[in-house]
This record gives structure tokens, C-alpha cells and sequence, in this order.
């Protein structure tokens, strides 16, 4: 009798188990702004129009990142203008004049679900021949817009904001307007030509606020975005 054996030869496992993972990509990190300048008084850009301008936006190189989204938002109109996926480190984008706009830009990395943004900065599109300059709208910290507060126990709310001005540091003055309609009624005297960026005011309870801000450097004003709360 003949005997054929036919052997598995051990198998392919040489005993080392699964290949490590790849290493986790590092993620972006946040680039710094170069220009235009934070609160530039006067960015003229180069005129194409007699109500644009082209601005050049440039700023410093980040690590590890792959690509960088602009995004530049009209203080006025809070209209939003997107520069997605750049590959370099400026661009020009064309504005309308007379404005004035918020500025930032978020770096990417194609293996990272990670972004980084930078800090946001501000400047005035000057007009055709303007001189002086109206504040930038100010910028409602709390409450919210769309949240839901509890009044103190005098039954007042807290309303914070940040202002400033392209012409000056100093010397604002700032309007509350507070009511249930839209957020655009005539504002009580006593919240009037403040000189803090913060009002405890009294609220009803179980109502919808509309609130925004007026401010002024006694030549010129400008109005904020106009934010609804709810108390409680």
C-alpha cells in the first residue's frame, strides 16, 4: 500500500499579529493674519467700480495643513463671502465699498477631520471719498440670540456687547434697543448714550425680546445685527 500525505505546510501566520495602525494624521494648526490690518481705519484696495473695490488678503502659512477657507462677513448686511479650499496663502476678493467687513480663515488637512481657525479681524472699505468713519457694528455677547434666560431676582436680565471704531479708541457711546415687536422701537431714554458695554435691564417674564445697538462716535453710528431672547 502506498501512502500520499499531503501537508498544509503550517500556514502563513507567522505568529506577529495585525500591522500596526497608521499614525494619526497631526491636525492644522491656526494661521496668523497678516492683511489687511485689524481695524485698518482706511483699506482702499483697488478700485474697480464706483462702488467696489478689490482687497488683498494674505496671511502666514500653517502647519500641516493642505488648504484654507476665507471667510469675510459685511458688518452691515452680515452678508457671508466664501474662498474655499485655496492653496495658497492670499487672494483677492472684490467688496463694496464703504463698508465694513470681518475676516478670517480656517486651515484644513486632507487626512484630518480637524480644523483650526484664526483669530478674526476687522477693517473699513473706504468709499470714494470718504473722511470720516462710522463705527463697526457692535457685537452682542449674551444673551444669545435664539437662547432662553432666567431673570435675577430684581427681574433683569443682563446684555453685554463689544464696539469699536476704525477712527478711534476711545469715546463711544452705545443705545440699547429693547422690546417685544422687532427690536427697532424707540429706546428709553435711560438706555441712551451709555458709555458701558453692558445694561441690566428689567424683562417680563415668559416673553420674546428683540434687542440690538446703536453706536455712535458723535459724528457717526451704526447699528448691530438685532438678536432675540426668551426668558424664562
Amino acid at each position: 500500500m502506498i501512502f500520499i500525505s499531503c501537508g498544509g505546510g503550517g500556514g502563513d501566520d507567522d505568529g506577529g499579529g495585525s500591522p500596526p495602525p497608521p499614525p494619526t494624521p497631526d491636525p492644522p494648526s491656526a494661521a496668523n493674519l497678516t492683511s489687511p490690518e485689524n481695524n485698518k481705519v482706511c483699506e482702499t484696495g483697488t478700485s474697480v467700480s464706483n462702488t467696489q473695490s478689490s482687497v488683498a488678503f494674505s496671511w502666514s502659512a500653517s502647519a500641516n495643513t493642505d488648504t484654507y477657507d476665507l471667510k469675510i462677513t459685511n458688518l452691515n448686511t452680515n452678508q457671508v463671502i466664501n474662498s474655499n479650499n485655496l492653496s495658497s496663502i492670499n487672494t483677492t476678493v472684490t467688496l463694496e465699498k464703504a463698508n465694513p467687513y470681518s475676516w478670517q480663515v480656517t486651515s484644513k488637512n486632507s487626512e484630518s477631520t480637524q480644523t483650526a481657525t484664526s483669530s478674526t479681524w476687522k477693517f473699513y472699505l473706504a468709499g470714494s471719498s470718504e473722511t470720516s468713519f462710522a463705527p463697526f457694528p457692535a457685537d452682542l455677547k449674551s444673551p444669545k440670540s435664539g437662547s432662553t434666560v432666567a431673570r435675577s431676582s430684581e427681574g433683569k436680565v443682563k446684555l453685554t456687547w463689544t464696539g469699536s471704531d476704525p477712527d478711534t479708541s476711545s469715546g463711544l457711546k452705545y443705545t440699547v434697543y429693547l422690546d417685544k415687536t422687532d427690536g427697532k422701537q424707540s429706546p428709553d431714554d435711560a438706555n441712551k448714550d451709555l458709555d458701558s458695554s453692558e445694561l441690566e435691564i428689567s424683562v417680563d417674564a415668559g416673553s420674546i425680546y428683540y434687542w440690538r445697538i446703536m453706536t455712535s462716535d458723535g459724528s457717526n453710528k451704526s447699528y448691530s445685527l438685532v438678536y432675540s431672547f426668551r426668558t424664562e
